[in-house]
């Protein structure tokens, strides 16, 4: 039995352990153990959304029960206090682990540089509760300030101070810029006398980006109202003050809440190996060229708890997520290569990516490309980017079920359009008032279906005249020249009404409107069967003219009556128990699927009247819980969403939603 134990389940860990379980998903003879102090996985990188009630404080966090559901790994709730290298052994307050291979990827957390009163005074800004923290405090603030009829003293208790000018200080400043204009409103504040400053020993911000940037960062927050004073240091922090110094000046600021992003170093845990493991700047440990220990072999760092430097760089590769997705990657594959003894061990050759910032949901600016070869973004493809490859990580770790979550915090239920695309997809409109549209919808449907039954569709064949009439009338139309004025032929009654398939012929005046051939894959063709001048809706027909849906239409569908008069029942009896589930509200997303599915098929073979494209815009309007008023599947679908995600190859797969 071989034992690998990973301590810490952040971006670095929880991607080793799903690597190494995937290999060894068959093999009872590897136990995979992951430690952590928390029963979840928090997205450090949108703490800042939380801080300042932008999202919803589940958006960032994602279960362990639930990223391993399904695979081989056991989940230890534990805070793991220190190590014996020698004996190979781990110990938590609650368990002690033994490993043959360790990886430590505890992370890191905020360091204070010895400035007094910083670590005691400073709200922190680097875990899940520390941004929960940081929302109440927030609002408390203004809760009290509002009660205030001093301007004066309303001031001091609106003043606001963030340390940092690195990505955690920035983001932070920008959220909060962004949140002012609304939580003003809420208490009733003037926005003026709200302040929010930046503090950094530096001279721009995030220096990890090239100055041009950097100064489009410092524009931006200074339009959103927020100060910077830079090459300045902070010297003490107090309950209600923050002491800088700039040259020799010292200076004491009125602060009601001083937000830390100053800087980072690895985690008390990491602290702890670092008495043992040789280790520099802040903690970090040394790692050779394969990310082990310098002094024992079986024991991998990655993460923000590596120190390495790669072949031909002067500096450490940065604690950045891309570094721990690619840390995590080559640990991996080399504990995978030692465990079975097949393969070479892969040496750590990162390739970074750039750095993206935002500021507040709307606006953001990246560099990104290939090491060589980067390049700047604007501001809507910096903030596409940042969203894409967040869903791309929580693909790797959670599948659709944290995709479908992320796209709903961020987008569809954003609060106060603070999105890049604004409000425009977000949820407002009270599901009820759907309510009378998918009632129609369906009613319409059982017309359809039971008009078609009377007409004798489950009796004679049909289809094969109908379509053969309806092109015969678009041919002529189209025959007619441009503007269709000589032509013979048009359409007087649809086989049905109101899903208005062309049908039956008769002469008449038609106008070509459209005629496009794309390549000769498909036709798109509207028509009208009255000259423009006296057109009506009802009088436009549109069409798909697909040569490959005809083949196979003539071979299989219209090959016999038989087969017919087959089509012909399964097509009515379709549409009325699409309109009863849509009446009921039952299974609302598959009827509405299959309502727009139909006609897709209506269009495709005899065309349709515009008068009757409402269903098609009907459909997509309750095509998403549509039903979960007064309907059903307000009851149904619950019931059925515990079923299936309580099924194991479910849950390992990840196809399932909260």
């Amino acid at each position: 039995m071989k034992k690998v134990v990973i301590v810490g389940a952040g971006y670095a860990g929880i991607l080793t352990a799903k690597k190494i379980a995937k290999k060894f998903k068959k093999n009872d003879e590897v136990n995979i153990t992951i430690i952590d102090k928390n029963p979840y996985h928090a997205m450090l990188t949108e703490l800042h959304e939380v801080a300042a009630n932008r999202v919803d404080e589940d958006s960032i966090r994602v279960s362990l029960k639930k990223v391993f559901a399904g695979r081989k790994v056991d989940v230890k709730l534990d805070t793991v206090t220190s190590f014996d290298f020698d004996n190979k052994l781990v110990f938590g307050k609650a368990e002690t682990y033994e490993y043959d291979y360790l990886v430590l990827s505890a992370g890191s957390k905020p360091t204070f540089f010895g400035i007094p009163g910083a670590e005691e005074h400073a709200f922190k800004l680097w875990s899940y509760d520390d941004a929960i923290v940081i929302r109440h405090n927030l609002i408390n603030l203004f809760r009290k300030a509002c009660r205030i009829a001093d301007p004066e003293e309303r001031k001091k208790v609106l003043s606001i101070y963030i340390v940092g000018a690195g990505f955690t200080g920035v983001e932070m400043a920008g959220e909060l810029a962004e949140y002012l204009p609304i939580i003003c409103e809420k208490f009733e504040i003037d926005r003026n006398d709200v302040n929010i400053t930046i503090v950094d020993v530096l001279e721009r911000t995030i220096t990890l980006l090239p100055e041009d940037l950097s100064r489009k960062v410092e524009k931006r927050l200074k339009k959103m109202g927020v100060n910077m004073m830079f090459g300045t240091y902070v010297i003490g922090v107090g309950e209600d003050y923050i002491e800088t110094q700039k040259d020799d000046m010292v200076t004491r600021h009125q602060a009601s809440m001083v937000i830390w992003g100053a800087g980072i170093e690895s985690a008390d845990i990491t602290g702890e190996a670092a008495k043992v493991l040789e280790s520099a700047r802040r903690g970090r440990i040394k790692v050779d060229q394969y990310l082990r220990s310098l002094q024992y072999e079986d024991v991998f760092v990655i993460g923000d708890n590596m120190l390495f430097i790669p072949e031909g760089e002067e500096d450490p590769v940065p604690q950045i997520v891309e570094n721990a997705e690619h840390s995590a990657a080559t640990a991996s594959h080399n504990i995978i290569s030692l465990i079975t003894g097949k393969g070479e061990l892969a040496e750590y050759k990162p390739a970074f990516h750039g750095f993206m910032v935002s500021i507040g949901g709307r606006y953001g600016v990246a560099r990104v490309g290939l090491p060589n070869l980067m390049f700047n973004l604007p501001s809507f493809l910096a903030m596409f980017a940042k969203h894409m490859i967040n869903m791309l990580y929580f693909v790797k770790i959670l599948g659709w079920n944290k995709v479908w979550s992320y796209l709903r915090h961020e987008f569809f239920t954003i609060r106060h359009c603070r999105s890049f695309v604004g409000g425009h997809f977000s949820n407002r409109t009270p599901s009820f008032l759907l309510v009378p549209l998918r009632v129609w919808l369906g009613a319409v449907w059982v017309y359809e279906g039971i008009m078609k039954y009377v007409k004798g569709w489950a009796a004679e064949p049909i289809l094969a005249d109908s379509i053969k009439d309806t092109n015969a009338w678009y041919d002529s139309v189209l025959s007619s020249g441009a503007n269709g004025a000589d032509g013979v032929v048009a359409a007087t009654d649809a086989v049905t009404g109101a899903t208005g398939e062309v049908g039956n012929v008769v002469e008449a005046v038609g106008t070509t409107i459209i005629n496009w051939d794309f390549f000769g894959l498909f036709k798109a063709i509207l028509v009208s069967g009255n000259d423009l001048a006296n057109s009506t809706i009802g009088d436009f027909a549109f069409k798909l003219d697909i040569p490959l849906l005809n083949w196979f239409m003539d071979s299989f569908f219209l090959s016999s009556d038989s087969m017919q008069i087959f089509m012909q029942t399964l097509m009515f009896l379709a549409e009325i128990i699409i309109g009863l589930l849509l009446i009921a509200g039952l299974f609302t997303f598959p009827a509405a699927g299959a309502s727009l599915a139909l006609q897709l098929m209506f269009i495709s073979t005899t065309g349709q009247y515009l008068n009757t494209f409402w269903m098609i815009f009907a459909a997509i309007a309750v095509l998403i819980a549509g039903g979960r008023v007064f309907g059903l599947d307000y009851y149904v679908m619950p019931a059925l969403k515990n079923w299936w995600k309580g099924l194991p190859l479910v849950r390992r797969l990840y196809i399932y939603n909260d």
